[in-house]
């Protein structure tokens, strides 16, 4: 049951969005939808869904090229064609007759192997499919993708009692594998898992904030990172979802469930307003243009209804809370006093209690239930998870409190006297889990503040990164060194990787800093060429080497990655040589690679200058990569690179890989053969940075990191065509960067960066 090709029939906002994941993957689509009444063109509809997928914000696809592999069609015209497809998934009209008679029409044509799905919310998936034959109902599947599908992980996959398990572990392995999606198997109830649980969570802590006087941007203070939710926590989430379709939802699972959904009645007074969020720019915020031209978030007053500019919230009892850890983060907060506390115990008990009482209704497991609500609503920790961390007992007193009965699942596992995750990693088969790896300390082979080398075994080393934003300083430095002297004794090829927030956000820009206004530039120069053999080590190391970005992979992370013998990389990893931001140039091989992989695409006759200029207008203008697959069309990614789509997979896919290349691998040698244009590519890199200048689209000071790297990328002061070697433009790299930290400029650029986040155009 492998899936090479599918078909998504409804181009809506969610079918168009499944469709441009699809491509993503690299799995051609047929996208159906209906004919329009005397439209010139059959696929007009279809044709629209694919232009709103392709203009989204966030981006659907992950490069406009995928879109190529979407095939438009109608399905007067084109229904036959399901028999050539693997997978239909649907996503048609929310209505039941509607589904009904499609999949009637679909039992004619698809064929006899292909898996057939609805990504239907509210619909159970055994009616849309009654009066079907024995072997379609073995077919079919429910496959409830979350929105927007590229972001968010969540696949929950719902089987009927008819559906074959062979159909539920071919989908879930695609979803999980091909499309990169966190798959929980769920049962075919109202809401499923993540909306029958999380609808309610929400409900609940709308209802709470107005009755205890919360005022939305406080309810989203409480409700968000401080406790391992997303940024967005709940009253913003509600404006983001639609407060209609949420309305429309809470009422839909109160009629169809035995629990209590009943909408805050200040949700329904805001749709009858027409304030339904941000598609109508008022909800429970309202952004407006302040004086200065600059988005100003209005919040809503819950007597007056109108809105207040309250500025940045400021609660003074949470600031020694939030550098704690997760756990000891929500400890705290569920002590706060008054309101604030009153909210957070109420929704945390409330929730932990409410996921209790829908097992085994909605899930067979707490895992299950656990991954539908972290990989639903990007949250840290799940509901048993953190019923561990808190003490079972210590939860039950809490639910109590609360005057709710205490559900079976709980008070069979207090008597138990186990926690529901007693027994290690709840992990599927093929992933590594770093944390839980190191658990066994022979695991470690050394270990440092800022990294580390572990054993993933069969031979391999992991060379980890955890410092802050897993920066490159002196611990990467030396950790690569006794990586270089100890995997030739005992393994057979390392991966560079790890599974933090960020792959790496580049140098320790702080530390480069305060050497440079403290005038220790020998300690910098030493420091570039320690840190030049570190990244090039990657390459020319007597082993294979492997790298694993993810997320965000900047300036020296970038480095690290282009030198490797192989990367593999996150689907979602944001790579560019940034440098020029901080006053800066790449120079940890970063400028030397990205000319020397330029030259090697030329064609043959075609001229070096055209690399040359490529190098320069992408460092020169910071180029970052939005996905995996733009990193690879600005040539930070080589064809042979691969990309992962399951983040969770990372670490085991570049093991694998470093296992491949391992028993034929032959040591690269530094090149000597780089074409170096000298004066005259100098000459004419200037004429356009003299250009950008006039035109006041680059300041002075833009022109002379310009100029410096100009130099690097034409062979410094050669003043005739040569060929030279990699060693020969790393110490031009290293040159250029040392004279620039000392410049004033530059290190008001760096002191910027570093306490802003953005960069300084001075």
């Amino acid at each position: 049951m492998k899936i090479r090709k599918a078909a998504v029939v409804g181009s809506g906002t969610m079918g168009a969005a499944v469709a441009a994941h699809l491509a993503n993957a690299g799995i051609p689509v047929l996208l159906l939808d209906i004919l329009k009444d005397g439209a010139k063109d059959r696929n007009e509809i279809a044709k629209a869904g694919l232009e709103r997928a392709l203009k989204a914000k966030p981006a659907a696809f992950m490069h406009p090229a995928a879109a190529k592999l979407i095939t438009l069609g109608n399905v007067e015209d084109d229904l036959r064609k399901l028999k050539d497809v693997d997978w239909v998934f649907e996503a048609i009209l929310e209505r039941l007759d509607v589904k009904r008679e499609f999949w009637a029409k679909v039992e004619t044509v698809a064929g006899a192997h292909t898996i057939l799905s609805s990504n239907s919310s509210g619909i159970p998936m055994k009616d849309q499919i009654e009066g079907r034959s024995p072997e379609f109902k073995k077919r079919f599947v429910g496959t409830h993708f979350f929105n927007p599908p590229r972001y968010l992980k969540l696949l929950e996959v719902i089987p009927t009692e008819d559906t074959d398990p062979a159909v539920i572990k071919a989908i879930s392995e695609f979803g999980d594998k091909v499309l990169g999606k966190g798959v929980v198997v769920a049962k075919d109830v109202p809401g499923f898992i993540a909306n029958r649980i999380g609808v309610w969570g929400m409900g609940q802590i709308t209802r709470d904030a107005v009755n205890l006087g919360l005022a939305p941007d406080v309810v989203d203070a409480l409700m968000g990172p401080i406790i391992g939710h997303a940024s967005s926590a709940t009253m913003r989430t509600n404006d983001l979802s639609g407060l209609d379709i949420g309305l429309m939802v809470a009422k839909n699972l109160d009629a169809a469930t035995e629990f209590d959904y009943t909408p805050a009645p200040i949700l329904e007074k805001l749709v009858s307003l027409g304030r339904l969020g941000e598609k109508t720019g008022e909800g429970f915020f309202k952004r407006i243009k302040g004086a200065d031209g600059k988005s100003v978030i209005l919040t809503l007053n819950y007597e007056t209804f109108q809105y207040e500019d309250k500025g940045k919230v400021r609660l003074p009892e949470l600031e020694p809370i939030r550098g704690l850890p997760l756990i000891d983060r929500i400890r705290a907060m569920l002590k706060l006093e008054g309101a604030a506390g009153d909210l957070v115990r109420r929704s945390t008990y409330g929730l932990i209690w409410f996921a209790a009482s829908n097992i085994p209704a909605c899930a067979d497991t707490v895992v299950e239930v656990d991954n539908a609500l972290k990989w639903g609503f990007a949250w840290e920790i799940g509901a048993f998870d953190l019923c561990d961390a808190l003490g079972i007992e210590n939860v039950i007193a809490g639910i109590k409190a609360l005057n709710l009965e205490i559900p079976k699942l709980l008070s069979d596992q207090l008597a138990s006297g186990k926690k529901f995750y007693d027994g290690g990693s709840s992990a599927k088969d093929g992933i590594i889990i770093l944390k839980d790896l190191k658990k066994d300390s022979s695991r470690i082979v050394k270990t440092m503040q800022g990294a580390s080398l572990i054993d993933l075994g069969d031979g391999v080393a992991l060379l980890e990164f955890h410092s802050k934003m897993n920066s490159l300083g002196e611990d990467a430095i030396r950790m690569m060194q006794f990586a270089m002297k100890t995997i030739p004794e005992q393994f057979v090829g390392l991966v560079v990787g790890n599974q933090g927030e960020h792959f790496s956000a580049g140098a320790n820009l702080a530390v480069l800093l305060m050497q440079a206004q403290s005038g220790e530039f020998d300690e910098i120069d030493q420091g570039i060429r320690l840190f030049q053999k570190m990244t090039t080590s990657m390459r020319f190391s007597p082993f294979p080497t492997v790298s694993a970005p993810f997320s965000l992979a900047l300036g020296g992370g970038t480095e690290m990655s282009l030198y490797a013998d192989h990367v593999q990389a996150h689907a979602e990893t944001y790579m560019g040589l940034v440098e020029m931001g901080v006053g800066l140039i790449p120079a940890g091989g970063g400028t030397t690679e990205m000319v020397t992989r330029f030259t090697d695409q030329l064609l043959p006759g075609e001229d070096a200058f055209i690399a040359i200029r490529k190098a320069f207008e992408q460092i020169a203008l910071a180029k970052t990569s939005t996905s995996a697959l733009e990193a690879r069309a600005l040539g930070y990614l080589r064809n042979s690179d691969g990309i992962t789509m399951n983040r969770d997979r990372l670490i085991s896919d570049a093991k694998q890989k470093v296992l491949e290349l391992a028993p034929n691998y032959i040591q690269p040698q530094p090149r000597v053969d780089i074409p170096a244009l000298g004066e005259a590519a100098y000459a004419n890199l200037m004429v356009g940075i003299d250009a950008l200048k006039l035109s006041k689209q680059a300041s002075e000071y833009d022109a002379e990191l310009a100029r410096h790297l100009a130099k690097i990328l034409c062979g410094g002061n050669a003043n005739r065509t040569m060929q030279v070697s990699t060693q020969y433009l790393l110490d031009l790299e290293r040159e250029a960067f040392l004279t620039l930290t000392g410049k004033k400029k530059t290190q008001e650029r760096i002191a910027h960066t570093l306490k802003t986040g953005k960069p300084l155009r001075n």
